[in-house]
């Protein structure tokens, strides 16, 4: 059979890059008559500038990237929208044996909790007045450095005045923890289980910890090939959903290692995949933990792209300095996240989907079903401060948060 479209996707050498392995390797694309060639990068500033030139059509990518490149935050760049999200959570905070220790002195309890583990860094970096802690994510405009912020700052710990955090490839982040350049890291799995392996390290909290049900990698697409191909599109929507189901099942998680091992995609053993699959990760030494919805490719809408998730990932640029706030920005973002393509491609599969394009953040505390069906439950998707993030009251918000 001739494939009616041919889509080249880039992604990064991670876990949640599966919905497009499975999707390839499965032949949920080639079921769509989809030939899709997958591309592995090193780091996400090339696959935005290949998805720029145009080299990629579509990419696995961070959930804020896109609305950067949008509000001219990062050059060069397309104009970009996001379909569809590859999953929720996913990452972990992780860091050394000797910052856990202090850690733990301190009273940072070992199922991971963000509020004792928070209050417990914070007393560890009093007691190191005048020698800052350095902390390493994947890119200013990712889910891994808003994430930590968050964390930090509801913490009573200052970012930007407490810590330093630092840029570094995910690949890199275990070897900077054990050669001492940095004290812990925010990235996604593999890189914390190796981290726990091989280096020593131990997690001091989860995503799924400090926001629940929370937007990690989304499926970037170049607006320009989005406009030219719509029928491309909706395919691919079509194959990476049914990939998601897939991925979802525990009865393929195995195989879903075995796929992801292989030396073209994530290159790691099995053994080193299937902790964040089964949600059972070793956190540190001997020890290991059962966390709840740690990564999250199918259940609770996990692909459907939020436009509430959109404008809270700009509440934080925001905040953070990296653009002001006006109106036409705040649009822009809203208008990056395309609840409408992500519709009208998987009707068709008699999906159940959220009927709202937005939620409020942190107003679920239970799992909720939702529609006149019942068929879709969501939450819960609070944050572990308690706080609440309404995107239709965006200057509230924005007024609201302020550092420590």
């Amino acid at each position: 059979m001739t494939s009616t479209h041919q889509i080249i996707a880039g992604f990064l050498p991670l876990l949640d890059s599966a919905l497009l392995v499975a999707a390839k390797e499965k032949g949920f694309a080639a079921e769509q008559e989809i030939e899709l060639t997958l591309v592995r990068e090193r780091s996400w500033a090339t696959i935005r500038d290949r998805l720029a030139v145009s080299h990629f059509d579509v990419a696995h990518i961070l959930a804020p990237m896109p609305i950067a490149c949008n509000l001219g935050l990062t050059a060069p760049a397309p104009r970009m929208i996001v379909p569809m999200a590859l999953g929720l959570g996913g990452n972990a905070v992780t860091v050394s044996a000797d910052l856990w220790s202090e850690m733990a002195e301190c009273g940072a309890a070992p199922d991971l909790d963000a509020r004792s583990s928070g209050l417990a860094l914070r007393q560890v970096i009093h007691r190191h007045k005048g020698e800052r802690l350095r902390f390493g994510v994947v890119h200013p405009y990712s889910g891994h450095n808003y994430e930590l912020r968050y964390w930090l700052s509801a913490s009573g710990i200052d970012p930007d005045e407490d810590v330093e955090i630092g840029i570094l490839p995910p690949p890199d982040m275990a070897d900077a923890l054990t050669s001492g350049i940095i004290d812990g890291y925010c990235a996604g799995e593999p890189w914390n289980t190796l981290g726990v392996l091989h280096n020593r390290a131990h997690l001091a909290t989860v995503k799924a910890a400090i926001w629940k049900s929370s937007p990690e990698k989304v499926l970037g697409v170049n607006s320009r090939w989005a406009d030219g191909h719509p029928e491309a599109l909706a395919a691919l929507l079509q194959g990476l959903y049914t990939a998601s189901l897939w991925c979802a099942d525990t009865r393929n998680h195995e195989e879903l290692a075995d796929l992801l091992s292989k030396p073209a995609y994530v290159d790691r053993p099995p053994e080193s995949l299937l902790p964040a699959l089964t949600g059972v990760l070793g956190i540190g030494g001997s020890e290991t933990m059962s966390i709840k919805d740690f990564f999250v490719p199918n259940a609770k809408a996990a692909t459907f792209p939020w436009k509430s998730h959109a404008l809270w990932f700009y509440t934080q640029m925001v905040r953070w300095g990296h653009i002001g706030h006006t109106a036409e920005r705040q649009q822009i973002a809203n208008d990056t996240y395309r609840p409408d393509i992500y519709r009208g491609a998987l009707r068709a599969l008699g999906v159940a989907m959220p009927a709202a394009s937005s939620k409020v953040e942190g107003a679920l505390h239970s799992e909720t079903p939702v529609g006149s069906s019942g068929a879709l439950t969501l939450g819960p998707d609070g944050f572990f401060d308690g706080g609440l993030f309404d995107p239709d009251d965006i200057d509230s918000y924005i007024a609201s948060q302020a550092h420590p």
